[in-house]
């Protein structure tokens, strides 16, 4: 499931880049094995924890149950790389193991399928507004590109300030930000429940990266966006690797803590190896493909496709929502290129496609469901 993840969810970040010319397929799968591979270790453990124990109520998955999961997600997946249409991995999954927690005997989580589903719901205005926002300020002839890209490197930097990895530590979660390291080193008070010092550390970064993008921006317009892609690429990357290693680690969190009492990061470990496996054999191909219809899209609506994929992306980590990639990239494509007037995507495919991802959910929790009580008979095991 991790090399399905890393060489399908994980690679469209890294296409608008190719299509841009700013980077070789090549480089830009071992990038994204690496960068993929880090954020699914330091970022992964709140939607493994989802996926694995919050899905289902009164009971844990058994290593049958995990695996039939496994199986069902990884199934849709493959279909879907075969028909042409992208099965959202997060939708696969997260039914998958609903399907299986109830057959299971369990009751269903209704509080986090309310929390996720506002979430999904929310996921494609809020990706394609940010993209047309984006697109248009880029597009405006009043704001110079020397200011508004730049401006754009200094939001995405400030953010980053903000991000949560495991390697940092905090006193009340298991992840901390950059920002919470220096406050609480600082040993910042909270005024009027604002930390000053967080503030600081933001705007700090928020300037690193316009003054960054600033000065590559004033030596060429168009390399400047270009080397601005690569780095958000990059940034994207890592935060697909932390929102989707969840997805294949999930299902094994009872079986690794309760049964064999190992720690979460060895779990991560083995996901993010699998990613890091199947970003450099699998990527390329399917980079080769996605590239050339970013290409069409130019490097400013590359830009605003990206952003939004990087903000959603941390948004979900940080609340422990299992996202699915492809819903944040598609939406934003569609509303960077209602900026130009036209979305650039036949609507036949939109509808069909959204068709597919909520058939897909349905269909993974009827399958899971039955196909677990057909394992449990066959094979005489829970």
């Amino acid at each position: 499931m991790a090399w399905s993840l890393g060489a399908n969810s994980n690679s469209p970040p890294f296409a608008p880049a190719i299509g841009a010319n700013a980077v070789s397929t090549m480089r830009a799968a071992f990038l994204i094995g690496i960068l993929a591979a880090a954020g699914a270790l330091t970022q992964g453990g709140s939607i493994s924890e989802t996926v694995g124990a919050d899905l289902i109520v009164g009971t844990a998955f058994t290593p049958l149950a995990a695996t039939t999961g496994l199986l069902v997600a990884a199934t849709f997946m493959t279909f879907g790389v075969y028909s042409g249409y992208p099965v959202p991995a997060a939708f696969a999954t997260t039914g998958a193991m609903v399907g299986v927690g109830l057959s299971l005997g369990g009751d269903p989580a209704v509080d986090t399928y309310r929390r996720i589903g506002t979430f999904w719901l929310l996921v494609p205005p809020t990706s394609g507004g940010i993209a047309y926002l984006t697109a248009s300020l880029l597009r405006r002839e009043d704001i110079p590109e020397t200011v508004g890209v730049p401006v754009l490197a200094a939001v995405v930097a400030g953010v980053l300030a903000h991000i949560r990895l495991g390697i940092i530590p905090h006193p009340e979660r298991a992840q901390g930000s950059v920002a919470d390291l220096v406050s609480s080193a600082l040993g910042s008070p909270n005024v009027a429940g604002i930390d000053p010092v967080a503030i600081v550390v933001t705007v700090v970064f928020a300037a690193v990266g316009y003054r960054f993008i600033r000065r590559q921006v004033a030596a060429s317009v168009e390399q400047g966006i270009r080397t601005f892609l690569l780095v958000l690429g990059g940034i994207v990357a890592f935060s697909s690797g932390g929102s989707q290693v969840g997805l294949a680690t999930g299902p094994l969190e009872a079986l690794y803590g309760a049964e064999l009492g190992l720690p979460g990061i060895v779990l991560l470990a083995i996901g993010a190896t699998g990613i890091l496996a199947g970003a450099w054999m699998g990527a390329p191909r399917l980079l080769q493909a996605t590239s050339r219809e970013y290409a069409q899209l130019g490097v400013r609506r590359s830009v605003a496709a990206l952003v939004p994929g990087f903000l959603i992306a941390q948004a979900a980590i940080t609340l422990g929502i299992p996202i699915s990639f492809n819903n944040i990239i598609i939406s934003g494509v569609i509303g960077g290129g209602l900026a130009a007037g036209t979305a650039g995507v036949s609507r036949r495919k939109i509808g069909v496609t959204i068709g597919f991802w909520v058939l897909t959910l349905a269909s993974s929790v009827g399958i899971g469901f039955g196909l677990y009580r057909l394992f449990s008979a066959v094979l005489e095991i829970q």
